[in-house]
C-alpha cells in the first residue's frame, strides 16, 4: 500500500498566520474603541466584530474536518484495491 505524502505546514507559516490574525483583530478593536460614535454603535461593532472571529474559526473547522474526512475515504478505497490487486492472479486456472 502506497502511503500518501504529508503535507506539513512550517512554523514559519504557522506564527505568521498566528500575528496576522493577531494583529487584523487588535487593529479592529482600536478601531472601534476610537470610533468617535455614542458606545452603543461601537458596542453593536465589537459585537460584530466577535461574530465574524468566531464564524471564521467554525468554518475553518468544518473545512478541516471535511477534508480529513475525504482523506480517510480515500485510504480506505486505496487499501481495498492494493488488497485485491494483491490477491489477483492471472496466472491461475480455475478447474471445475
Amino acid at each position: 500500500m502506497t502511503t500518501p505524502v504529508r503535507r506539513s505546514t512550517t512554523a514559519a507559516y504557522h506564527a505568521q498566520a498566528v500575528i496576522s490574525f493577531a494583529i487584523s483583530v487588535l487593529a479592529m478593536g482600536v478601531g472601534i474603541a476610537y470610533l468617535s460614535a455614542d458606545a452603543w454603535i461601537r458596542a453593536f461593532l465589537a459585537l460584530g466584530l466577535l461574530y465574524v472571529v468566531t464564524s471564521a474559526f467554525t468554518l475553518a473547522k468544518v473545512i478541516r474536518d471535511r477534508q480529513d474526512e475525504v482523506q480517510v475515504v480515500s485510504r480506505v478505497d486505496q487499501a481495498r484495491l492494493d488488497k485485491l490487486l494483491a490477491e489477483h492472479d492471472p496466472f491461475r486456472v480455475d478447474t471445475p
